[in-house]
C-alpha cells in the first residue's frame, strides 16, 4: 500500500510502499479516507515528542477517518505501530474507533476531534467550568480557541471573553458565542484596562 513513511527522526517522511497491515485479536482494519496533520504529528516525526518512534520505518499520523471492512465510517486514533493514519490502510483496536455523523465530511471529521477534545478537557475537567461563570479564552483565534468559545457556551458559561492577536478572526468570534473580545497586541496599559473591565472592575480614565 502507499503511505507517508518516516525513515529517521528529523527527516521528512517519504511517499512510498509499505506492507499492508494484518489485524490481530481485537483489532480492525481501516481503509483510510482522511488523516489529520497536527503539531503533535510534526513533533513525533522530529523526535521532539516523548512518544516519538524509536524503530523505523514507521508510517506517520496518529488519527484520521476511514471505513471498517463492514463499511462503517469511523474516526480512529492510535494505530498500532509501525502503522499510522497517513496510509491507504491502518490497523488498531476496535475500541479506538468512533462513529461519525453522516452530515460531517471526512476532512472535517478528521480535523476536529483533537483540538475539540483539548478544548473540552480544559474547560470541563481542568477549569471545572460551572454554568453561569465567566470564561476568558486566550488564543481564541486558533482552531482549539474557536472551538473552546463554542464549547464554553454549550457547557453553560454565562459570559465568554475571547482574546487573541488576529483581528480578522476576533471579529467573527461573536458569531461563535463570544460575548466580548480583547486584542492582545495592545499596549500594556490598554490591555490591563481591558482585562479589568471584563473582570467587572471599574477603570478610571
Amino acid at each position: 500500500m502507499h503511505a507517508a513513511v518516516l525513515h529517521a527522526l528529523g527527516k521528512p517522511p517519504r511517499f512510498g510502499e509499505f506492507p499492508d497491515p494484518t489485524p490481530g485479536e481485537g483489532e480492525v482494519l481501516i481503509n483510510v479516507s482522511a488523516a489529520a496533520l497536527k503539531p503533535v504529528d510534526k513533533q513525533m516525526a522530529a523526535g521532539t515528542h516523548y512518544a516519538s518512534p524509536r524503530e523505523f520505518p514507521v508510517v506517520c499520523g496518529m488519527d484520521g477517518v476511514g471505513r471498517l471492512e463492514d463499511g462503517t465510517r469511523v474516526f480512529f486514533g492510535g494505530a498500532r505501530r509501525p502503522y499510522g493514519a497517513m496510509a491507504e490502510r491502518t490497523v488498531l483496536r476496535r475500541v479506538q474507533c468512533f462513529s461519525i455523523p453522516e452530515e460531517l465530511d471526512d476532512v472535517t471529521a478528521a480535523a476536529i476531534p483533537n483540538p475539540g477534545v483539548s478544548a473540552w478537557l480544559s474547560l470541563k475537567h481542568s477549569a471545572k467550568l460551572a454554568a453561569g461563570e465567566t470564561v476568558l479564552i486566550l488564543g481564541a483565534t486558533g482552531v482549539t480557541g474557536k472551538l473552546a468559545v463554542q464549547i464554553a457556551k454549550i457547557l453553560g458559561a454565562g459570559r465568554v471573553v475571547a482574546a487573541g492577536r488576529n483581528e480578522q478572526v476576533l471579529s467573527i468570534l461573536h458569531a461563535l458565542g463570544a460575548d466580548s473580545t480583547i486584542r492582545l497586541d495592545k499596549p500594556d496599559e490598554e490591555l490591563i484596562a481591558a482585562f479589568r473591565r471584563e473582570a467587572g472592575e471599574s477603570v478610571s480614565t
